[in-house]
C-alpha cells in the first residue's frame, strides 16, 4: 500500500507509481480475461507510458485501445502494432494523421457511430494499400456516442461494408455500469442483424473497470478493454471492485498550512488532483487516513478537514489517491516509479497532453 514513508524528500506535488502493485493489477485482470475466453485489450489512456502498455502486451494483450490519434502515434512511436481508437475522428487533418498512422503498426482500428464520420474516413483511405478496420459504436445505455439501435448498426455496418478503403470490423460498446447484461443483449440482436444480412462480426468488444471482476462473453462479446485497472483509484475502490491495497497511483503532497484546528491545507490542489467526484463526496482519499475528507480544491490548494483520529503537521508529506486517476496522469510530464527494490526512478508520462 503506498505510504509517504516510501518516498523520501521527492518534490511536491508529484505522481508516485508502485510498480509492483501496478503489474500485479496487469496480471489480475489478464488471468481473469483468459480465463473467461475474453481477448484483452488495455486501455492506456489511464497511464499513458509506453513502457507499462509494453508490460500490457507481455502480459498477453492483444493489442491496446486508445482514444484520439496523437495518442495512438505516441504508443505507435514506442514500437506497438495493433491499436484500436475508441472515438469518432473528424477533420482533413484528424485524417490525415491517422492515414500516416495506418501505415506504422500492423493493425489499425477506429470505431464511427455515423454516416458522416464514415464517409470522411473513406475519403482518407479510398486509394490505401491496406483497409482501414471500423468498428460500429453502440450505445447500450451509457447515453455517450453510439447507435441507438441493433438495426441502426446493422445499417452503419452496411455502409463501412460499401465504403471504399474500409472494412467493417466489428461492432463495440461502453456499457453503463452494471449494465453488461442489457449490453450483451443490444449487441446478439446486432449480431443476428448482420448475420441476416451477410455481414460477418469479427469483434465485439466491451469494457470497463468497475465491471472488470465480472466480465464475461456472455454469448456475444469476444473481447474486453479496461484502463484503470491498472493503479485503479477511489471510485473504483468505492465500488468495491478493489482495495486501497491495490492502488498503485498516488499524489504526494506535502502539508503547507495548518490555519485553524481541524483543517490543513496541502500543496495539491485541481492542477494536481482532479475536480471530479464521479458520485462522491470529497476530492480523493488520504492513504492511512480514518477521519480526514479533502473538502476543496482551488487551482494549487487542497483544503483538507479532519477529526481527532488523524493529526497532521506543517511540513508532513501524505499521499491522495485520487478519484479518478485517468485524470491525473494528464497532469504531469512525469512520474516516479517505485521498483520492487525500492528504487525510486522517473518515468515519463509519454503520451501526456495528447487530446486530438
Amino acid at each position: 500500500m503506498l505510504s509517504a514513508d516510501q518516498f523520501g524528500e521527492l518534490d511536491t506535488p508529484c505522481i508516485i507509481i508502485d510498480e509492483a502493485i501496478a503489474l500485479a493489477n496487469i496480471r489480475r485482470l489478464q488471468d481473469h480475461c483468459d480465463a473467461k475466453g475474453l481477448a484483452f485489450r488495455p486501455h492506456i489512456k489511464t497511464h499513458k507510458m509506453v513502457d507499462f502498455a509494453r508490460a500490457q502486451m507481455d502480459a498477453g494483450a492483444v493489442g491496446i485501445n486508445c482514444q484520439k490519434v496523437d495518442e495512438a502515434a505516441v504508443m505507435a512511436d514506442g514500437g506497438l502494432k495493433d491499436i484500436l481508437i475508441t472515438f469518432n475522428i473528424l477533420g482533413a487533418e484528424k485524417l490525415a494523421r491517422l492515414r500516416s498512422l495506418a501505415g506504422r503498426v500492423d493493425r489499425l482500428a477506429v470505431t464511427a457511430d455515423s454516416a458522416t464520420t464514415v464517409a470522411g474516413l473513406s475519403g482518407a483511405f479510398a486509394d490505401a494499400e491496406r483497409p482501414l478496420e471500423v468498428l460500429v459504436e453502440c450505445d447500450t445505455g451509457a447515453g455517450r456516442c453510439g447507435v441507438q439501435s441493433p438495426a441502426e448498426a446493422c445499417d452503419l455496418a452496411a455502409i463501412i461494408a460499401s465504403s471504399p478503403g474500409l472494412r467493417f470490423g466489428g461492432l463495440m460498446t461502453y456499457p453503463a455500469v452494471g449494465g453488461a447484461a442489457a449490453a450483451a443483449a443490444f449487441m446478439r440482436e446486432a449480431v443476428e442483424k448482420l448475420a441476416v444480412a451477410g455481414l460477418d462480426c469479427p469483434v465485439v468488444t466491451t469494457g470497463g473497470s468497475p465491471d472488470m471482476a465480472s466480465a464475461a462473453p456472455l454469448g456475444v462479446f469476444t473481447e474486453y478493454r479496461a484502463g484503470t485497472y491498472i493503479y485503479n483509484d477511489r471510485s473504483l475502490v468505492e465500488r468495491g471492485a478493489c482495495g486501497w491495497q491495490d492502488c498503485a497511483l498516488g499524489v504526494l503532497a506535502t502539508v503547507v498550512s495548518i490555519p485553524a484546528p481541524g483543517r490543513v491545507v496541502i500543496d495539491a490542489g485541481s492542477k494536481s488532483l482532479t475536480s471530479d467526484l464521479l458520485g462522491l463526496q470529497g476530492f480523493g482519499h488520504v492513504a492511512g487516513s480514518t477521519d480526514t475528507a479533502i473538502v476543496s480544491l482551488s487551482e494549487e490548494h487542497g483544503v483538507l478537514h479532519h477529526g481527532p483520529a488523524d493529526n497532521y503537521r506543517i511540513g508532513q508529506r501524505i499521499v491522495v489517491i485520487p478519484n479518478h486517476v485517468c485524470v491525473v496522469s494528464n497532469l504531469f510530464d512525469e512520474a516516479w516509479l517505485m521498483k520492487a527494490d525500492g528504487e525510486l526512478v522517473r518515468a515519463p508520462v509519454d503520451a501526456r497532453g495528447t487530446v486530438s
